[in-house]
């Protein structure tokens, strides 16, 4: 897989004009395809990749609005501007819902991990799938934040002495270095429940049923049946060496994957989706529930604390299993594109141009490098 950064121009090509690409069950290196339990392969750089209704949507991260080639004009998507602007509104309306009042230490903890940066990526997802099926991003900004609440929280626990003990987050010391174990509990705790409470209230214009609808499907991604049952099996599976790709992709595609897909299906609920965009923007978005997590696999053996804003290397010193133990690094890259190419063939009966947001953040989900 290789690299980008900020300048690169990505072209999506995904898409036979007349149905899917060829299907991953069809290849036959015999490794492990997770969403859908059957061996895999991965298309090499010589084979011709197959044509797409979005080859006329480039992600390109330029001020440019248009280009030519030949005959055809190419419509651009600009994604760092988009990045920007999504992110900025998301961080004020963050600022707006969290506020700091009595008691201030609580508040204080809460805003210290919600507000210290990060990609804003489940919040985004939410916003540009809502706006994909027709909604604007006001009716899904609750949704939004409830999911980077609920996604901060996580994080915040995730770092606990009694789970992975880390001491670094988004490049600043970890919540329970700064106020100590027992409110870094509290906070998270404070940020989930508030999660809901923000949805629930401030989420206007959508019918109650469908908000009633989109608290469920949030509910259940991150309860036991969800981000819960990945972290348990993950530390579980802590020091196991017969643990293997089956149980590996359990761990990922609830500890990581259920929130994102979580975030998609909300913005498609409350966006006004039919229920067959809904199920469609879900298998997208499993994918790239995957996809975030087998790259994150890869760049904690690959790249620095510094680099990361987190630190770096300590699923191999927790002797966690992960994709890159498991496959090597060279597989893990290879089935992180399949997982990258397959998420966008749910998007090919959407609008190609309302579909280049989450077409660039799977692309962006693909080549991060932190």
């Amino acid at each position: 897989m290789s690299t980008v950064n900020l300048t690169w121009v990505q072209t999506c090509s995904m898409f036979n004009q007349g149905g899917r690409s060829r299907s991953l069950s069809t290849f036959n290196l015999n490794l492990y395809h997770p969403l859908k339990k059957t061996p895999f392969s991965i298309q090499t750089p010589k084979q011709k990749r197959p044509t797409s209704p979005f080859s006329s949507i480039s992600a390109v991260l330029t001020e440019q609005e248009a280009v030519k080639e030949g005959d055809e004009e190419k419509s651009i998507f600009n994604f760092k501007s988009y990045m920007v602007q999504k992110a900025n509104s998301v961080n004020q309306a963050l600022d707006s819902a969290v506020l700091l009042r009595d008691p201030i230490m609580i508040h204080e903890s809460m805003r210290y991990s919600l507000l210290a940066g990060g990609k804003r990526v489940r919040p985004m997802l939410c916003l540009s799938a809502c706006e994909l099926v027709g909604g604007k991003e006001s009716v899904a900004m609750p949704a939004a934040c409830a999911v980077e609440m609920i996604h901060t929280m996580s994080l915040i626990h995730d770092d606990l002495p009694c789970m992975d003990n880390d001491d670094l987050r988004r490049g600043k010391p970890t919540n329970h270095k700064v106020f100590g174990e027992d409110v870094a509990v509290l906070a998270g705790d404070a940020l989930l429940a508030f999660a809901f409470e923000h949805m629930a209230v401030s989420t206007v214009g959508v019918p109650a049923a469908k908000i009633v609808r989109a608290i469920g499907e949030l509910a259940k991604s991150i309860g036991s049946e969800g981000l819960v049952a990945g972290q348990v099996v993950d530390i579980d599976s802590e020091g196991l060496a017969n643990v293997g790709l089956e149980q590996l992709e359990f761990i990922h595609l609830h500890k990581t994957g259920a929130l994102l897909e979580a975030s998609v299906v909300l913005g498609a609920i409350l966006g006004g989706g039919t229920d067959e965009e809904v199920e469609k923007l879900r298998s997208f978005a499993r994918c790239i529930g995957l996809l975030f997590q087998v790259v994150d696999d890869i760049l904690d053996v690959t790249k620095s604390s510094q680099e990361l804003g987190k630190t770096a290397g300590k699923d191999l010193v927790a002797d966690k299993v992960t994709y890159p133990r498991l496959m090597g690094i060279d597989k893990s890259r290879e089935f992180a594109e399949q997982l990258n190419t397959e998420a966008k063939q749910h998007l090919s009966g959407f609008d190609p141009i309302k579909a280049a947001p989450l077409i660039a953040l799977a692309n962006y989900i693909a080549y991060r490098q932190n």
